[in-house]
């Protein structure tokens, strides 16, 4: 499968106040993980790569995806993430309508002297999956904390159809009793947030926890078909049946 096929994305892990982290049920009919519990984020387009030039200790691609995170996160859940100053609700809903029409986010925030803080987030995972198919997506994992009101955060009714504020351990569960969709990528993020229920938390484990793409690869244990993530990248579950890998 060549190279063309790796579609760049980006995703944000919110920690609110309370430990909690923003999820959102993606429409029945998205091409991409329908029905499924995900974390706010999308593809990585041409203007977030225009959006920022050389910037010190960060790659350009590093920088792009930070601010599809941040784009993407305003589109789907109505959320300003690393925006100062942090603009108004009323100007939020301006803001997502002109986004869905087309507007330019760096001309949006150039008409109200907006900078982004592209520092707000964390990178901590990179996920780059392999399937027989003809879209596959490079997603690098940011976290970032939320300090505003969980009410704030509404659905957009397109790519998001509702919106959670759930901990981790509590998406676990619940997706064990079948009330919620989970591919393999967030199951597994969702275990390791668990294991660092506080922001906090999660900023000390990233520290000392190595980054590497992580591409699942299908082995046959025992004569069953399992997926497989390497040790040593801060996953409390290396492995899982085949069958996780599907929504």
């Amino acid at each position: 499968m060549g190279e063309t096929n790796i579609i760049p994305a980006a995703t944000l892990v919110l920690y609110a106040q309370d430990g909690r982290h923003l999820m959102l049920e993606r429409g029945a009919d998205m091409r991409f993980a329908a029905g499924a519990l995900v974390f706010p984020g999308g593809r990585v387009d041409e203007q977030d790569h225009q959006q920022v030039a050389a910037l010190p200790d960060i790659s350009p691609d590093d920088a792009a995806a930070r601010v599809a995170a941040i784009r993407e996160t305003l589109e789907e859940a109505g959320l300003a993430i690393g925006i100062s100053p942090q603009p108004q609700a009323d100007m939020i809903a301006a803001w997502r309508a002109k986004l869905k029409e087309g507007v330019k986010f760096a001309d949006l925030l150039a008409e109200g002297a907006h900078e982004l803080d592209l520092g707000a987030l964390t990178l901590f995972a990179r996920w780059c999956p392999r399937h027989q198919m003809s879209r596959n997506f490079d997603t690098r994992f940011y976290v970032a904390r939320y300090d505003g009101p969980l009410e704030a955060a509404e659905a957009d009714g397109g790519e998001s159809v509702t919106l959670l504020w759930l901990s981790a351990e509590q998406a676990l569960m619940e997706s064990a009793e079948g009330r919620h969709k989970l591919i393999f990528p967030t199951r597994r993020n969702l275990e390791r947030l668990a294991a660092h229920p506080t922001y906090d938390e999660m900023l000390a484990h990233i520290a000392v926890t190595p980054l590497a793409t992580i591409t699942p690869e299908i082995k046959e244990i025992n004569g069953e078909k399992r997926l497989i993530i390497p040790d040593g990248l801060g996953y409390p579950v290396t492995s899982a049946p085949a069958s996780e890998g599907a929504v």
